[in-house]
């Protein structure tokens, strides 16, 4: 990978886009954005153990190799780096990167115990074996942005990392994956999640108190058929969870079930106005 890296940049910069595979134009998007922020684009394709806890979907995450080596092409991605389980983690391997401390604590953290410190070994190993120089993460997995900012920043990884705004279907559901386990009926209620962080903002925005909006959140959700993992209004970087909004960055996150799917979602929550 370092080889064909230097044959193909001649010492240009090379950004990456880390994919588990089954791509969708969400992952389109982060390469779109890729080609804009340096002259050669790498995607990695790697479903990686590590960020999977043992009740999770590894064996049945969705897999279309052909397809997505086809859209990455067409994408103008320049190279592909799809290692091996024994590449990525070589026998005897037991080294792991964990951010011990916000903003892997709480949400993701709590209901997928050891994901970030999958997610960020994985990472730190692809920016070591791509020699990016930037690389793109999707702002549908907020925390596992800032997870992966953290990471980079203490270990003085010489990555920039970018943020791309999550890509949506017309009716507002965030694009994933997963999406295509939904059944025709869940798929018809699931825009139901965006909708509420969208109507939980507006009342923020009218300088309610938060704890009542987010009750009345889960409430519409439950009603609506989802299991409701949380719903929560956190400081856009620590993902520390807060009481009213301030003039900080702010950010509303959720996760919900909706049959066999496991959606989450997030939106930015415009700092207090003056009045």
């Amino acid at each position: 990978m370092r080889a064909a890296a230097a044959s193909a940049g001649r010492g240009s910069a090379l950004a990456l886009v880390p994919t588990m595979g089954a791509l969708h134009a969400g992952h389109l998007a982060l390469v779109a954005a890729a080609r804009r922020a340096a002259p050669v684009v790498a995607a990695s394709i790697f479903v990686n153990p590590r960020q999977f806890g043992p009740h999770e979907d590894l064996a049945s995450y969705p897999r279309d190799e052909e397809g997505d080596l086809a859209k990455l092409r067409e994408a103008g991605c320049d190279l592909v780096w799809m290692p091996s389980v024994e590449v990525m983690y070589p026998p005897g391997s037991v080294t792991a990167v964990e951010v011990a401390g916000p903003p892997a604590e709480g949400w993701e953290g709590t209901h997928r115990p050891g994901h970030f410190r999958g997610v960020a070994t994985v990472c730190a190993k692809l920016f070591l074996q791509t020699g990016a120089a930037v690389a793109l993460f999707g702002e549908k997995d907020w925390q596992q942005l800032q997870v992966v900012r953290r990471m980079v920043r203490d270990l003085d990884l010489p990555v920039r990392i970018e943020p791309v705004p999550t890509v949506r279907e017309a009716d507002g559901l965030a694009l994933s994956s997963r999406n295509r386990f939904l059944t025709a009926e869940e798929r018809a209620r699931a825009p139901r999640l965006a909708a509420e962080l969208h109507r939980a903002a507006a009342a923020l925005a009218d300088r309610r108190p938060a704890a009542p909006v987010l009750s009345a959140a889960v409430e519409a959700l439950t009603g609506a058929g989802f299991s409701v993992d949380y719903f929560a209004l956190v400081e856009a970087e620590s993902l520390r969870p807060i009481e009213a909004l301030g003039d900080e960055p702010a950010r509303l996150v959720a996760a919900a079930r909706l049959g066999r799917v496991r959606l989450l979602d997030n939106i930015a929550v415009p700092p207090r106005s003056g009045g």
